[in-house]
């Protein structure tokens, strides 16, 4: 199915990066995202809605601090949060911080930091709470 076409939604992200394929690997193994070629050649990704793609860019510095600031819906954010270090990112807010709300941020292998979201009604089991090592 294509995406929602609305005024007014985020259909876009452009992630800072140095290292394309390690960053792409990452959002593959951790959230199950679906990563493609461009027409340009460029390496893009799709979320697991399909609604939302973007890429990632070199040349940038690192979104490190909470300027803004994106949140990922996720079944699990503890699960996720394992996935995260277990490939390579880093945990920078555990779950807790913003009760009731479920969430916690992470940096990605490249820097930058993202939110994590967890609906308070009971999770679904996904292929996006599963911990993937990296090879």
């Amino acid at each position: 199915m294509p995406p929602t076409l609305a005024n007014g939604k985020i259909c876009y992200i452009e992630m800072p990066t140095a290292h394309v394929a390690r960053s792409a690997d990452f959002y593959k193994r951790v959230f199950g995202w679906n990563i493609r070629k461009r027409g340009d050649g460029a390496t893009s990704f799709d979320d697991t809605t399909g609604e939302v793609s973007g890429s990632w860019v070199v040349g940038r510095p690192p979104s490190t601090k909470a300027g803004l600031l994106f949140y990922i819906m996720v079944d699990s954010v503890a699960a996720t949060l394992k996935a995260v270090v277990a490939n390579g990112g880093g945990i920078v807010q555990q779950i807790g911080a913003d009760a009731p709300e479920i969430t916690a941020r992470f940096r990605d292998p490249a820097g930058n930091l993202i939110g994590l979201y967890q609906s308070r009604s009971t999770p679904r089991p996904s292929r996006s709470t599963k911990t993937k090592k990296r090879r």
